[in-house]
Parts: C-alpha cells; structure tokens; sequence
C-alpha cells in the first residue's frame, strides 16, 4: 500500500517556481484535497492558501527561502492552520475577523491591486464576500489562484456555491474571471488529478461559461452531481 505524503512534504509542478504542497484531504470530503503552492519570486517569495500539516521544514522552502507573504482565498481557509509556520498574513478586510480567531493578521485589502509589477490582487466576491483571487505572472506562464471560486474535480471546473453565497455577485465574479488573461489555473480544492491546470483563452471561457449558465439557472455548479463539495462549507 502506497503511503500517502504528509503536507509538510511537496510535489513537484512542473512550472517554474510554483511549489505544492502535498495533498490533504478535506476532513468532511476526503475525496477532495487541499494545497498551499508557494511562489518563488525575486522580490519576496509568496505562500497561497493555508493547509494544516505545512511545517517550516517543508522541502519547498529550502528553494523558496523565507515568506514575505501569505494570502488566503477567503476565510474557510483559517481552519486549516499549520503549527510553526506565520508569515504575514493578508486577506480580504471582509474576512478578517472570522480569521484573525485563529491566526493573526498583518494586513487586509479591499481593492483589486498590484503587489510589485507581477502579482495581482482581485477580490472575487461569491463564495464568500471576501474571496479573493491571485494572478501571478512569470516569465513564461500567467497563473490564476481560485481558492473554492473555480476548483477542480478531476479536470472539470466547477464553483463551489454554498447556501451562504451570493450567486448574483459569484455569477459577477466569474464573469470578471473570465476576461483575465491566465493560462493556468491553480485552485485550493481539486479531487483528483491534476492539481492545477494549463488551459488556453477559448477553453478557459468555455469551461467560465458552462458554471455562469448552471448558476443562472439556478443548477448546481459544481462539476458533479449534486452532494460533492459544494454542499459541504468550504
């Protein structure tokens, strides 16, 4: 029987500078997974997303070097904390206080933003009020961190929509996402393979649209049938 890595190990991408985690199941959902990806940067490495077995002795940061910052998706995201490891941390002002019962905060956000000339902040309300996504550009890709907005399901795209969601903002959000220039996308939840996932502008707006038509009619917008993850509260 194969065993399965701990977090605190990684799994190699096979672009330059993006680190994974190991997957973590989800308690609720096993069959889903949850990763953080560190990005190697030259003015200060980033950690997206949070899981709760990412040790400071990681693999990934003898490579990534110190945390000048991390970023979550949107507030789930601090009940997956790792013991040892704090960065500062940055969220959606709208989040703050249901993360800061668990970590401390080093600063909030409110407006879509550039950090340095590479990295966007986009706040993509829906999931939750303050769910954020991240657009990180390199040298040869332009990676797109969804968090639960799009996640993957073995391929599929699908939107994790929850009884406390807005739909009318998620649809708003998706929208937005769909005319940003990206080339993968990288989300917090994937059930299977692949984790992340290079797509193309056609494809990207195919996938955009098939979850923008669901939720407008009212459908379920994950990329199963109904009982998967988007019932569930991540």
């Amino acid at each position: 029987m194969t065993q399965r890595k701990t977090a605190s190990e990684q799994i190699d991408t096979e672009i330059s500078g993006l680190y994974a985690s190991a997957p973590e199941p989800l308690g609720f959902a096993p069959e889903h997974d949850l990763r953080a990806f560190g990005l190697r940067r030259e003015p200060g490495s980033l950690l997206i997303y949070s899981v709760s077995g990412l040790g400071g002795d990681s693999p990934m940061f003898e490579d990534l070097g110190d945390i000048s910052r991390q970023y979550l998706n949107h507030r789930h995201e601090a009940a997956f904390i790792s013991e040892g490891l704090s960065p500062p941390l940055f969220v959606h002002e709208n989040e703050r206080s249901s993360v800061a019962e668990s970590r401390p905060v080093e600063g909030t956000f409110s407006e879509r933003h550039m950090l340095d000339e590479d990295f966007e902040v986009i706040p993509t309300p829906g999931h939750t009020s303050g769910a954020t996504a991240f657009l990180w550009e390199t040298d040869e890709h332009r990676l797109l961190f969804t968090g639960d907005t799009i996640y993957l399901d073995e391929g599929e795209w699908g939107a994790a929509v929850l009884d406390q969601s807005d739909r009318d903002l998620y649809i708003g959000s998706l929208e937005l996402i769909r005319e940003l220039d990206f080339d993968v996308l990288v989300p917090w939840v994937a059930r299977g393979l692949p984790c992340y996932q290079v797509t193309g502008e056609a494809d990207a707006r195919r996938r955009i649209d098939a979850i923008i038509a669901r939720l407008r009619r009212g459908e379920a917008a994950d990329a199963r049938p109904p009982g998967s993850i988007r019932e569930t509260g991540t």
